[in-house]
């Protein structure tokens, strides 16, 4: 697994220290070579060192990090982002799945919550990291009326339908003339899980799990949201492969 070089942003003392004390426990996978406490001096340091991940507060300041986010894409390709707040708005979720944020912890930040993030950008760079990528491979599916075609990428989740299935993408609902496990069989183990006798779930893509309404949100890059409604045991088999 690659080391991802990482950089905290955050304005109030005591949470940026926080985090840096905290990060020490992973520093075999992150290895942070900066932190800033505002906006200024963000842009400049992820400007120099280029990082693979970015931990950042919404707030600098007075000043809003999307602000930052939005000049930074001018010039580079974003990093991974974690944002880190102490507002539970949903204002600021949107901005964060807007951004295709990787996790959106709230302060104070609980270390497993914060090892999970750190997972999910672990994996994020491991899957856009190899050659060739799954995540650029079309598939093909046997449908009623000829085949469809769609990247690994382009699949939220997948739903038996008795000796057939439907796969949702973030843009529609096929019905593939294929049974559940064939299609586990050939679809790669590492991004898509089967957590129970009816469903398949593309992991990269899972934004929040609900595990009182038992319901399991996905995030595509662009923002499109969808929601699964899941089964007590897939909930808990989902939990356990994320960590």
């Amino acid at each position: 697994m690659k080391k991802l070089k990482a950089i905290v942003v955050e304005d109030e003392r005591l949470p940026r220290l926080s985090l840096l004390a905290k990060l020490e426990d992973f520093r075999h996978s992150v290895e942070v070579v900066d932190s800033c406490e505002n906006y200024d001096s963000a842009l400049m340091s992820i400007l120099q060192h280029r990082p693979d991940l970015l931990f950042l507060d919404i707030q600098l300041q007075g000043r809003d990090s999307i602000g930052l986010l939005n000049e930074l894409k001018e010039s580079i390709t974003l990093p991974y982002v974690i944002f880190t707040t102490a507002y539970s708005d949903r204002k600021y979720l949107m901005s964060a799945i807007k951004f295709s944020a990787v996790d959106y912890l709230m302060k104070p930040i609980d270390k497993g919550e914060l090892a999970q993030a750190i997972a999910k950008a672990a994996h994020r760079a491991d899957i856009e990291g190899s050659t060739p990528s799954p995540l650029s491979d079309k598939m093909s599916f046997k449908s009623v009326n000829g085949k469809i075609l769609v990247t690994t990428d382009d699949i939220a989740y997948i739903k038996a339908d008795g000796n057939y299935a439907h796969v949702f993408t973030f843009m529609r609902d096929d019905l593939i003339m294929e049974n559940l496990l064939s299609l586990e069989q050939r679809l790669p183990a590492d991004i898509f899980v089967r957590v129970d006798r009816s469903t398949i779930v593309n992991i990269t893509k899972v934004y929040r799990m609900d595990t009182q309404q038992l319901n399991c949100i996905l995030v595509s890059a662009n923002g499109r949201e969808l929601r699964i409604k899941m089964t007590k045991s897939g909930m808990e088999k989902l939990m356990d492969v994320l960590g």
